[in-house]
C-alpha cells in the first residue's frame, strides 16, 4: 500500500481548520510565499512568444540554454566544474529526479540508506521500487549527521543508493566538507552512489555559504547532487531543477526519465536559465532571516528554547513539554492556537519529540504573523516556564 504523501494529510487537517472559520497561521509546508522574481516572469512571457518553445524538447538531457546556466551557475556559486553534455539532466523539479533515481537503482534485494528524520520521497520510492531501506539516524547529540561507522557492514555491502540531504530538511541542520569528504570515501568503499540532496543550497543566513558535495576530490566518482529552482527563486509551482555530477548516474537517470516524461515546457526552462544567470533573490533571503529572528528570539523568550539555523527555511525545535507527544503537541497547537505545525515524527521515528515550523507563510508581511504565532504560543499556555527541554 502506498502511504499518503505527508504534506497532502496536511493540508488535509488545515482545509478542515479553516472550513470552521479559524484564522489559521500555516507554518508547515515549506513553500515560498513571495512572488517569483519579475525578471524570470517577463522571461516566460518573452520565451512563450517563441514557436520553437511550442515544440517537445528534443534534446538528450534538457533544454540546453538551461542546463549551460546551470552548469555555469553552479561553477560560479561552489568553484567546481560540470560538463553541460554529460554530467547534468534537467528535471521536473529535484522531487521528480530524486523519486526517479530510486526506480532506476533499486531492484529487490537492495538497499537505499535514507536519514530519519528525513524528506519522505527517499524512503517511500526506494520501498515502491521494490528495494529495502535502511534508516541512518540523524541525532541532535551528531549534529543531525549519520554516523558512518553505526552502519552495519552488511547493509553497506547491499547498498546502492545513500541519500542525503543539506541543508536538512526537516531540522535545518547543515553539514560540513569534512564529512562529505567521509561519506565520498564510504561511498567509494562500498560502491554506493552518494545522493546529495540540496534543494536549499542557497538559502542560508549570517553570512553562511553552504559547502556542496561536488567540491570534495574525487566526489564525482561517487555522487549525484540536486538542485531545485524552487527555493532559490521562488518557483514551487514551475517545476524545474536539475541533477549533476557522475556521468554515469546522471545518464542513467535520463535514460529513465526518457521513457517517463517529455521534460518541463521549454519556455519555463528558458525563464529558469534567466533566473540562474542574472537573478539575484536576496530579498527572499533576507525576508525569511528576519522571520526565522522574530520567531526563534520571541520562542526563546516565552521559555521555549530553540536554536537559530543557519541555512534552510525551518525550524527545527523540541516539543517543549514532556506530557506530549509531537502529534499532540503539534494538536494542541492547532486547536488552542490555530497555528499549524508538522510533528517530527512525521519525518521518521527519530523525530519523535520535535516538531517542525517553516519561515514561508502566505500573507505574512514584514514579519508580522511571526510576531503573533509568538503571542498565540504564549497565550495558549501550551509553553511551560520554565519549558521542558
Amino acid at each position: 500500500m502506498i502511504p499518503p504523501y505527508l504534506f497532502a494529510e496536511i493540508s488535509r487537517i488545515k482545509a478542515e481548520a479553516i472550513a470552521s472559520g479559524a484564522d489559521i497561521i500555516d507554518l508547515g509546508i515549506g513553500d515560498p510565499d513571495l512572488p517569483t522574481p519579475q525578471p524570470v516572469i517577463d522571461a516566460l512571457c518573452h520565451s512563450v512568444q517563441n514557436p520553437v518553445t511550442h515544440r517537445y524538447d528534443e534534446t538528450a538531457r534538457g533544454w540546453t540554454s538551461f542546463l549551460e546556466a546551470a552548469t555555469d551557475w553552479y561553477g560560479r556559486e561552489f568553484g567546481v566544474d560540470v560538463d553541460a553534455a554529460t554530467e547534468v539532466v534537467q528535471l521536473i523539479g529535484s522531487k521528480e529526479g530524486l523519486a526517479h533515481l530510486a526506480w532506476a537503482y533499486i531492484d529487490p534485494g537492495d538497499v537505499a540508506i535514507v536519514p530519519n528524520p528525513g524528506y519522505t520521497v527517499y524512503k517511500v520510492n526506494s520501498q515502491m521500487a521494490g528495494g529495502e531501506v535502511y534508516e541512518a539516524p540523524l541525532r541532535e547529540a551528531n549534529h543531525y549527521l549519520p554516523v558512518l561507522r553505526d552502519i552495519p557492514t552488511e547493509i553497506a555491502k547491499r547498498a546502492k543508493l545513500f541519500y542525503v540531504c543539506y541543508p536538512n530538511n526537516p531540522t535545518g541542520a547543515i553539514a560540513t566538507k569534512e564529512f562529505y569528504a567521509d561519506l565520498v570515501q564510504y561511498c567509494r568503499e562500498f560502491d554506493i552512489l552518494l545522493v546529495n540532496d540540496m534543494a536549499y543550497a542557497t538559502v542560508a543566513y549570517d553570512g553562511y555559504k553552504n559547502p556542496t558535495v561536488l567540491q570534495i576530490e574525487g566526489a564525482k566518482d561517487v555522487s549525484i547532487e540536486f538542485h531545485s529552482l524552487s527555493k532559490m527563486y521562488n518557483m514551487t509551482g514551475w517545476r524545474l531543477g536539475f541533477a549533476l555530477g557522475n556521468a554515469d548516474a546522471v545518464n542513467n537517470l535520463q535514460r529513465l526519465k526518457s521513457n517517463i516524461d517529455s521534460k518541463a515546457f521549454p519556455a519555463i526552462a528558458e525563464a529558469g536559465a534567466k533566473a540562474l544567470r542574472n537573478v539575484d533573490n536576496k530579498h527572499t533571503i533576507d525576508m525569511y532571516q528576519r522571520r526565522r529572528d522574530l520567531l526563534c528570539d520571541g520562542l526563546n523568550e516565552i521559555g521555549w528554547k530553540v536554536e537559530k539555523p543557519k541555512s534552510a527555511f525551518y525550524v527545527w525545535a523540541r516539543v517543549p513539554r514532556t506530557d506530549m507527544t509531537s502529534a499532540e503537541f503539534a494538536g494542541a497547537i492547532l486547536r488552542e492556537a490555530n497555528i499549524v505545525m508538522i510533528p517530527g515524527n512525521g519525518y521518521g521515528t527519530e523525530g519523535e519529540g520535535y516538531v517542525r515550523m517553516s519561515l514561508t507563510l502566505l500573507g505574512d508581511t514584514g514579519g508580522a504573523r511571526f510576531k503573533e504565532a509568538v503571542q498565540r504560543i504564549k497565550a495558549s499556555g501550551l509553553v511551560p516556564t520554565p519549558a521542558a527541554v
